[in-house]
């Protein structure tokens, strides 16, 4: 869209509005704007350059992908740093830093050049072909995550070439093993290389705006996570043959334990995340929708619990939006169909809300299995860990919402994501992180277009417009301000 459209100046407008707003700082001149027509050629020629790299982890390799980065960044006279474990050279992380004034702490925005597997023969288009066809971008890391990658990059190119003055640092960490080694990744950054990152806030994958038939109906920004952890249960019993059933079975034990932790449903548990989530969700959902999503967090017990029945059943996501979520989904047992074995083991899925009790939850399922036969412990999968709290008046959630305004016309939803992303780290650190991502159709998940499917896929319009998108929040927290 050029400077000069009807659409560009209606942007325009609402952002002269905004900065009206008294609380907005006041920009030392009006910045220049980008040459967007530029910028998006520039953008899909990296993004389809790096959707080439297949980075699957496992095994892990993101060198290449990093050393296209690393390059182009040098080009642009932008310092970069290349740091990754010493026994695995092949998976490093990119770190580039633009210098501002000191007056603020830093801007981080991270993203991951890692992507998950693919069955080439489940493509239609090579998952690395980074394939152009009807207006989409086909390729493994469509939206997860060479996406925040692509934009990542575009933001320090734009920043350095326009001479932009900070009042932050502006650092980019283009992380490796996200997917599944986080140790390469976010754990070696923030444990051994901590300063390099050390940020007031972070952009990162975790949210993104929805479409419904076409049409933007809100912004998700992703400011809690749930965390992971694995629990074991194991029944023990006296092994046999199969020909003479006995009542101690391992196996009788361990399906009547998993049946109980099916049909349990721990208690809610709301946090001013949650909260702003569902009322604001209400303020664009039908009458039957809003009264249900009000109801849950009312407080009034019997319209909290008849609203959770009715989630549970048609929007399974958003009740497990609301408490420690349990999910039996590995069992194992036996080894002939004549013995009867001595021992069977269920692997529970587990995602705690913040500030859960894990002693607590332990003893809670003890409780709930109450059969001495099974015992109930953690597993040893590897956990990420506990998260601060994030703000959601803060200088950095406000330039989001005034953002997505500007850029989508929609409401900004809060949200605590049920999944797991390397943010928590780093607001385990006490950093304000907030995750955002592109529009996406709501329809295409279940069409298996979305994140880790077999035709994943990006809307070029939509990257072009998250990529100003991620500008409008760049430029808004860490250009440089007159002091009124």
């Amino acid at each position: 869209m050029s400077a000069s459209s009807p659409g560009r100046r209606s942007v325009c407008t609402i952002a002269l509005l905004l900065a009206l707003v008294p609380s907005a700082p006041v920009r030392a001149q009006a910045p220049v704007q980008p040459n967007w027509a530029q910028i998006e050629a520039e953008t899909m020629q990296h993004f389809q350059a790096l959707l080439r790299f297949d980075t699957s982890d496992p095994p892990g390799n993101e060198k290449p992908a990093a050393d296209y980065l690393k390059q182009v960044l040098e080009r642009e006279g932008i310092p970069v740093e290349i740091i990754a474990l010493p026994t695995e050279p092949h998976r490093p992380n990119v770190i580039a830093r633009l210098r501002g004034n000191g007056s603020k702490r830093p801007l981080l925005i991270m993203a991951h050049t890692d992507v998950v597997n693919t069955d080439s023969a489940k493509w239609t288009h090579p998952a690395f072909s980074a394939t152009r066809d009807g207006g989409w971008v086909y390729g493994r890391g469509a939206v997860d995550d060479k996406d925040n990658v692509v934009a990542g990059l575009m933001m320090m190119l734009m920043l350095k070439r326009m001479n932009v003055p900070l009042d932050r640092d502006v650092i980019f960490l283009a992380e490796a093993g996200e997917e599944g080694a986080t140790r390469v990744g976010i754990q070696l950054m923030t444990r051994d290389h901590f300063p390099k990152i050390d940020a007031e806030y972070c952009l990162a994958e975790g949210g993104n705006v929805t479409r419904i038939g076409g049409q933007v109906k809100y912004a998700s920004v992703q400011t809690l996570e749930k965390i992971p952890r694995g629990i074991e249960l194991t029944a023990t019993g006296p092994a046999g043959h199969g020909s003479v059933p006995l009542r101690g079975n391992a196996v009788v034990h361990l399906a009547a334990a998993v049946a109980k932790i099916g049909a349990y449903r721990p208690p809610i548990t709301l946090n001013e995340t949650t909260r702003a989530y569902f009322q604001r969700l209400a303020t664009i959902s039908t009458a039957a929708e809003a009264s249900r999503y009000l109801d849950v967090i009312s407080g009034n017990a019997a319209k909290m619990t008849a609203a959770d029945d009715k989630l549970y059943d048609l929007e399974p996501r958003h009740s497990s939006m609301l408490r420690t979520s349990v999910s039996p989904n590995i069992i194992q047992g036996g080894y002939r169909s004549n013995v009867i074995p001595s021992e069977a083991k269920a692997t529970l899925d587990v995602r705690m809300v913040p500030g859960q009790d894990t002693t607590a939850l332990l003893a809670e399922l003890r409780r709930v299995i109450d059969d001495p036969a099974v015992k109930v412990a953690f597993s040893g999968r590897a956990s990420r860990p506990q998260t601060g709290i994030q703000k959601l008046d803060s200088e950095g959630f406000k330039a989001i919402e005034a953002a997505v305004m500007r850029q989508y016309k929609a409401v900004t939803l809060p949200s605590m994501a049920t999944g797991a992303t390397d943010m928590a780290f780093l607001r385990e650190k006490g950093m304000q992180c907030y995750g955002i991502g592109p529009a996406l159709d709501i329809e295409d998940g279940p069409k298996g277009f979305g994140a880790h499917s077999d035709q994943e896929r990006i809307l070029e319009t939509e990257l072009h417009r998250f990529v100003r998108f991620q500008w409008d929040i760049v430029e808004n927290l860490a250009r440089a301000r007159r002091i009124p």
